[in-house]
C-alpha cells in the first residue's frame, strides 16, 4: 500500500479517535468521574470480546452466534478457581460422591470415544456409529444415576461446592482455557458445517451451557446468584470507590493493549496471510496444501479464548455470577455489532466500534430520561399534552432502538464499517 492510499485511511483513524476521545472527556464531565471510568472498564472488556469475534469472522470467515457461551463459560470458570473456599462442602459427604461421579464421568467419555474409533479396526462405519450413539445414551444414565446423589448432598449440606480461593489472575487464564477447550469440542464437530449450519450450531450449544449453569444449583447457586467475587486490584472498601476502579481500568486496558499488539503482529505475519487466503479463497488454499481445518480451528479456539477472558473481567467486575444476567441481545447481538461498526478485519476498527457502541448502548436510557423529560415538560405547557404515566420507564427500551440505527444507517452509509481492513495491493 502507498503512503498516498493509506493517508486518508490514516486521517480517518485519527479523526474518529479524536471525535472519540471527544465524547468520552463530555461523559467525564457530564456524568462524573466513577460513572464514565465504570463505562469505561466494561467497554475495554467488550472490546477484547469484540476482538475474539473479529479474528474468527474477520481473519477467518467463521460464523460464531454462540458468543454469550463462550462468555459465561470463562466467567464461571473464573469465578469456580478465584472464589473463597466452601468448608461446609469439603467437609461433608457431597465432595466424595462428586469426586466419584467425575471419575466415571472421564471414564465414560474415554470409552465412547474408543467405541466411536473402532472404524479404524475394520468396522463398518454404520455399525460404529450405531455402537456409538447407544454406549452414549446408556453412558449418560449411568453418569446421571452416580452425579443426583452428589448433587443432593451438596445442596443440602454446603448450599453449593464454592470455588478454590486462587488469585483472580489465575481465574482469568482458566477462563481462557475452559472457552478454549469448548471451542476446540464445537470446532471439531462444527467447522466442516456450512457457515448457517455452524451458526445454528453455535447458537444452540451457547444456550445449552447457560441453561446448564443456570440449573445447576450445586455448581453455581443457580438464580441465587454467586458473589461477591475477589478483584485482581484493592477494592472499593479498601482504597475509595474512584481509585479501585481506575485501576481495574488501567490492568484491563493494559490486557486489551497487550492482546491488540499480538493480534496485529499475527495478522502481519505468515499465519495471518494464511488465513486471510483462507478466508479469501478456500480452494485455492487447500490446493496449496493449507490444512483449511486445521487453520480454522487454531482461530476459532483463540477468539473463544479471548471471549472467555473478556467475560471473566466482566464478571469480576460487576462482583456478582448470575447465570441468568447473560442474554443473546448484550453478549451476542450486541458485539456484532461493535465488530460491524468498526470493520471486519480490523483489530483497531473493533476496539473504536466496541468502545463506541459501549458508549451508545449505555449513555441511551439518561439521554432518552433528559429528552423525555424535556418532551412532557414542554409538551404539557405548550399544548397542554399529558405524558403517559409510564413515560420514564420506556428510557430503557430506547437502548434497542438506537443500536438498531446505528447499525443501519452504517450498513447504508459504511457497509465495510468505519474502520475498514487495509488490504495491501501488490
Amino acid at each position: 500500500m502507498s503512503a498516498t492510499s493509506s493517508f486518508p485511511i490514516r486521517s480517518r483513524e485519527l479523526a474518529l479517535g479524536a471525535a472519540l476521545l471527544a465524547l468520552i472527556a463530555l461523559i467525564f464531565w457530564l456524568q462524573g468521574s466513577a460513572y464514565a471510568t465504570r463505562m469505561l472498564v466494561e467497554a475495554a472488556a467488550y472490546a477484547i470480546i469484540a476482538i475474539g469475534l473479529n479474528i474468527q469472522w474477520g481473519y477467518a470467515g467463521l460464523f460464531n452466534v454462540g458468543i454469550m457461551g463462550f462468555i459465561v463459560a470463562g466467567a464461571f470458570a473464573s469465578v469456580l478457581m478465584t472464589f473463597p473456599v466452601n468448608e461446609a462442602f469439603w467437609a461433608g459427604t457431597g465432595a466424595p460422591l462428586l469426586g466419584t461421579a467425575i471419575l466415571w464421568l472421564i471414564g465414560a467419555v474415554i470409552v465412547v470415544g474408543l467405541i466411536s474409533q473402532l472404524r479404524r479396526i475394520g468396522l463398518p462405519q454404520g455399525l460404529v456409529t450405531a455402537l456409538t450413539v447407544i454406549s452414549g445414551a446408556v453412558a449418560f444414565m449411568v453418569v446421571t444415576a452416580k452425579f443426583d446423589p452428589a448433587t443432593v448432598a451438596i445442596e443440602a449440606e454446603a448450599g453449593f461446592i464454592g470455588g478454590f480461593g486462587l488469585p483472580v489472575g489465575v481465574g482469568w487464564v482458566a477462563a481462557g482455557v475452559v472457552a478454549g477447550a469448548i471451542a476446540y469440542v464445537i470446532g471439531k464437530i462444527c467447522l466442516g458445517l456450512r457457515a448457517d449450519y455452524l451458526a445454528i450450531a453455535t447458537l444452540g450449544i451457547a444456550q445449552i451451557i447457560k441453561t446448564f449453569l443456570r440449573n445447576a444449583d450445586w455448581l453455581t447457586r443457580g438464580t441465587l446468584t454467586v458473589s461477591p467475587l475477589p478483584w485482581p486490584v484493592p477494592t472499593p472498601s479498601e482504597i475509595g470507590f474512584l481509585w479501585s476502579r481506575s485501576l481495574y481500568l488501567a490492568v484491563t486496558a493494559a490486557i486489551l493493549l497487550v492482546i491488540y499488539l499480538l493480534m496485529e503482529r499475527a495478522y502481519r505475519a505468515p499465519w495471518g496471510r494464511m488465513m486471510r487466503a483462507i478466508r479469501d479463497n478456500e480452494p485455492a488454499a487447500a490446493s496449496m496444501g493449507k490444512n483449511v481445518d486445521g487453520r480454522r480451528l487454531e482461530i476459532f479456539v483463540l477468539g473463544a479464548m479471548l471471549m472467555g477472558l473478556g467475560g471473566a473481567i466482566l464478571v469480576h467486575f460487576t462482583s456478582i455470577f448470575d447465570p441468568s444476567g447473560f442474554v443473546d441481545l448484550n453478549h451476542t447481538f450486541l458485539i456484532w455489532v461493535m465488530v460491524i461498526l468498526g470493520g471486519a478485519g480490523n483489530n483497531r476498527g473493533a476496539i473504536f466500534g466496541a468502545v463506541f457502541v459501549y458508549i451508545v448502548w449505555t449513555m441511551s436510557e439518561p439521554v432518552a430520561l433528559t429528552v423525555f423529560s424535556l418532551a412532557r415538560d414542554w409538551g404539557q405547557s405548550v399544548f397542554g399534552w399529558v405524558a403517559p404515566a409510564d413515560l420514564d420507564s420506556r428510557a430503557l427500551q430506547m437502548r434497542v432502538f438506537v443500536i438498531g440505527l446505528t447499525i443501519t444507517l452504517v450498513l447504508r452509509f459504511a457497509p465495510q464499517g468505519v474502520l475498514p481492513e487495509r488490504r495491501r495491493v501488490d
